[in-house]
């Protein structure tokens, strides 16, 4: 398999959490989101991915962009270790914990609607670093909601095993930090990160450890 990534994308980070969490072998084709006006916008990645974003994942003749979807078809095709609950309720659970962060928080945050900010709306950095701060704490407050005091939520997002939701949760608590968000309002978030931090396949995930990365 081979990952088409780039070292600070929240979306790749978590397709290389889950990847390592089932042990799965690939390789790491970076794209620089930033070099040459986007290498995303390329011929030659344009016709892997024609959205323009990465990740995307190409095993044999099959290439996926979406990091959730390529979670759910590591998982499927790969379903051991799992990453989701045997349950129904419990898939359900992950499923919109893992959503409200890659579908509610980061696309208000990902690099083009940065970019958009600053190059189309005239925004500083100030006016974009604001924005950003804002849809952080909205995002994340919703997310520790469902974390904090929930009966199936462990040392982990569920249970006592790491899984989709964490593969999510952990990129976007690096952006925030990233960012210099104020994080103390989110003690269970905070909580999670850290258990998560402690095992290799999410340290050996972090954007530091890519082979694209930039420091």
């Amino acid at each position: 398999m081979k990952l088409y990534s780039y070292f600070r994308s929240s979306a790749a980070y978590r397709v290389r959490i889950a990847l390592n969490l089932k042990g799965l072998a690939y390789e790491t084709v970076p794209v620089h989101l930033l070099k040459d006006g986007g290498q995303q916008y390329s011929d030659a990645y344009s016709a892997i991915n024609p959205t323009h974003l990465v990740p995307a994942l190409v095993d044999g003749d099959l290439a996926i962009g979406q990091s959730l979807a390529i979670l759910e078809y590591i998982e499927e095709t790969h379903p051991q270790p799992p990453l989701l609950p045997p349950d129904a309720a419990g898939r359900a659970r992950v499923r919109a914990i893992a959503q409200n962060i890659a579908c509610d928080i980061h696309p208000l945050n990902n690099l083009r609607v940065l970019k958009y900010l600053k190059n189309q709306l005239g925004q500083d950095d100030d006016a974009r670093n604001a924005w950003y701060a804002h849809w952080i704490a909205v995002g994340l407050e919703g997310v520790e909601g469902l974390l904090a005091g929930h009966p199936d939520t462990g040392r982990f997002c569920h249970g006592d095993q790491p899984g989709y939701a964490d593969a999510c949760l952990v990129p976007q608590v690096f952006n925030a930090r990233r960012m210099g968000c104020d994080l103390s309002a989110y003690p269970t978030i905070v909580r999670i990160d850290a258990a998560c931090a402690e095992l290799d396949a999410f340290a050996d995930a972090a954007p530091a450890s890519q082979p694209d990365s930039e420091g």
